[in-house]
């Protein structure tokens, strides 16, 4: 009696999350709905990953009437009933079976008269999931690739148009040296760059199972088509579906393959985390130097009307920092498939797959977005130069007046000095006063001339080759986006 109970709650959710109309009244996942493109949403989806199980199918027996084990009329008979997924007929008889690919395996049968009979021939479950589902991550690779590629241009063009624009830069959260604002965009682009190019190593590198049978020795196929030939029957499948197959599995493919690419898809969370975090700070009043789009009627807070708040760029973070523990799942379910195999990893990948890919979209579109209209406050660059800037030139004074023969210790105390006196100011909301004091030290002056000083106190000048590999590297970006994927 319990079972029974059992099995009719389990129709009932199977119905409320798949048949009702009102869907907003049961629990749908964020990823359905908010986060994550439509092109990604339907490569994850049930009736996509349905329809590769029965492309799959109907491959096996396109392969087996080629060794003479189906006929051409099954064959046909499959491929015209191959894409009437219903899912409803597969639910009812998963709530009586237990198991979803067996399910969805008797409904394609029912609805193929002639060739219903010979589908999974020699297969089992992970024959056909465990190459479905390389499908679809080489699907979702190819879209995040291109989406990269595109934030990529981006930032090309804004390396270009901000190599020359000084900025101070900040280490420890404290005004340093200067840099350039297209520098800084090409240390951004740099660690991209570097993800774009890990997963295209993926996407080139990804494997399927192939059709290996229950622990990988392809013992059912060596009895259908012979020992001698069960080889070249695999090669045959993995040539017609158009991916290669691992040369030794177990039950499923090696699993460090999820953990691989769930790695390069954090690194890329890393990435694009470090990005929204610092335009976070950027965006801030106190610096306000780059701030991301907000749109005339968006509301930044429901109690104080004036608020901008960063939320594309929050979205970011919140994302990533779910994203990076993708690792972990997939390490775990890598390092505890123990044998020829276990199933405690089965019911975490129908989420962590999907969403690991899903996020990463997510977060690649929204910076794009970001990117594309970024707002750039020149006015409070050089505001900000301005206050700072004199404070980092005054390393390039204390060397002119080392060549110029002063004691260079003596003049680092001296300068020291200027500097936090000046700063005192600067605290105080008062315009930086380190200039004129020094012009009017009696002790540097002996060693440079007022016109000097100036010059060297110009710290738009102290930027180094920031410009010159700025620009080196987006030429660098242009010639690697532009290869053929």
């Amino acid at each position: 009696m319990l079972w029974v109970i059992s099995t009719i709650n389990f129709v009932i959710q199977l119905y409320n999350i798949f048949l009702m109309d009102n869907t907003y009244e049961n629990y749908i996942s964020p990823f359905s709905w908010r986060y994550g493109s439509l092109e990604m949403r339907q490569i994850w989806s049930e009736a996509h990953k349905r329809r590769l199980w029965r492309s799959l199918w109907v491959n096996l027996a396109e392969i087996q009437v080629e060794f003479g084990l189906v006929s051409p009329e099954q064959v046909a008979d499959l491929k015209e009933h191959q894409n009437q997924v219903d899912i409803r007929r597969s639910l009812e008889i998963e709530a009586e079976i237990k198991h979803d690919l067996m399910a969805e395996l008797k409904t394609f049968a029912e609805q193929c008269p002639i060739g219903g009979g010979i589908l999974h021939m020699g297969a089992t479950s992970m024959d056909i999931e465990d190459n479905a589902d390389p499908l679809r991550m080489r699907q979702s690779l190819d879209l995040l690739i291109e989406t990269l590629r595109k934030l990529l241009i981006i930032f090309y063009e804004k390396i270009e148009r901000w190599a020359d624009t000084p900025i101070i830069g900040f280490t420890h959260l404290q005004p340093a040296e200067p840099s350039t604002l297209g520098y800084r965009f090409a240390l951004y682009a740099q660690d991209l760059l570097h993800d774009w190019e890990n997963l295209r190593r993926d996407r080139a590198h990804l494997k399927g199972k192939g059709f290996k049978g229950a622990v990988g020795t392809a013992s059912s196929y060596t009895e259908l088509v012979g020992i001698d030939r069960v080889q070249e029957f695999e090669t045959r499948l993995s040539s017609l579906i158009g991916l290669p197959f691992y040369p030794i599995t177990s039950q499923t493919y090696p699993r460090k393959q999820d953990y691989q690419i769930a790695s390069d898809l954090a690194g890329l969370g890393g990435s694009l985390y470090k990005v929204a975090f610092d335009l976070r700070i950027l965006q801030s009043p106190p610096i306000a130097e780059l701030s991301e789009p907000f749109g005339s009627k968006q509301v930044g807070s429901s109690a104080m009307p004036f608020k901008r708040n960063p939320i594309q760029a929050e979205k970011i973070c919140s994302l990533a920092r779910m994203l990076a523990q993708m690792p972990d799942i997939t390490w775990n379910n890598a390092a505890h498939s123990l044998l020829e195999r276990t199933l405690d990893d089965s019911a975490n990948r129908r989420s962590v797959i999907s969403e690991m890919f899903l996020i990463s979209d997510e977060i690649l579109n929204t910076m794009i977005k970001i990117i594309s209209g970024l707002v750039i406050n020149e006015k409070s660059i050089k505001k900000n130069f301005e206050i700072y800037g004199a404070f980092s030139a005054t390393e390039r004074l204390l060397m002119a007046l080392s060549k110029s023969g002063a004691d260079r210790q003596q003049m680092h105390e001296t300068l020291r000095e200027h500097a936090l006196k000046a700063w005192g100011e600067v605290q105080k909301g008062e315009r930086n006063p380190i200039l004129e004091n020094i012009l009017q030290d009696k002790q540097i002056r002996k060693y440079l001339s007022e016109q000097e000083i100036l010059r060297l106190m110009d710290a738009s000048h102290y930027i180094g080759d920031a410009a010159m590999r700025a620009k080196s590297f987006a030429a660098t970006i242009k010639t690697a986006v532009e290869q053929p994927l």
